[in-house]
């Protein structure tokens, strides 16, 4: 993961920022720590952690506070593609909409959601990208 620059400010979980490629003779506790590889035309992303105070303030959001943020954030971060993303010239005449290390917009809740340790993950689809985005601080769901 040497070769993601984020913002500052910006932090993914620390399992996440020590993972290095998937060690084929590691023990099964170890190997359930490592991220699963993106098929065809899928994108594996992780969520970034929520802020723990509230923007502006030094009050602590409550732990069920950022955990809906969390599950319910727009923004992801793109951690690996698969080997079709993007692949589509008819769907994609422009080239990739996204890549390894982008933090992207997306609808709420989409993708298929999954936790390692705590820590969620969504695999999308390649079209499910609905922005990229430079830096994601700042940017929160709109509330209904």
């Amino acid at each position: 993961m040497s070769d993601i620059i984020l913002p500052p400010g910006v932090i993914l979980p620390r399992p996440v920022q020590t993972m290095e490629k998937p060690d084929e003779n590691a023990s099964p506790e170890e190997r359930g720590k490592q991220l699963p590889k993106p098929v065809g035309y899928k994108l594996l992303c992780i969520i970034p952690e929520a802020e723990e105070t509230f923007e502006g303030s030094s009050i602590v959001k409550a732990d069920v506070v950022r955990r809906n943020e969390e599950q319910g954030t727009t923004v992801l971060f793109v951690l690996d593609t698969g080997e079709e993303a993007y692949k589509d010239t008819t769907k994609f005449p422009n080239g990739p909409w996204c890549k390894k290390g982008d933090f992207i917009l997306v609808r709420t809740y989409s993708g298929t959601r999954f936790k390692i340790y705590g820590k969620e993950f969504r695999l999308l689809n390649d079209y499910q990208v609905e922005a990229v985005v430079d830096d994601p601080r700042g940017i929160t769901r709109a509330a209904a």
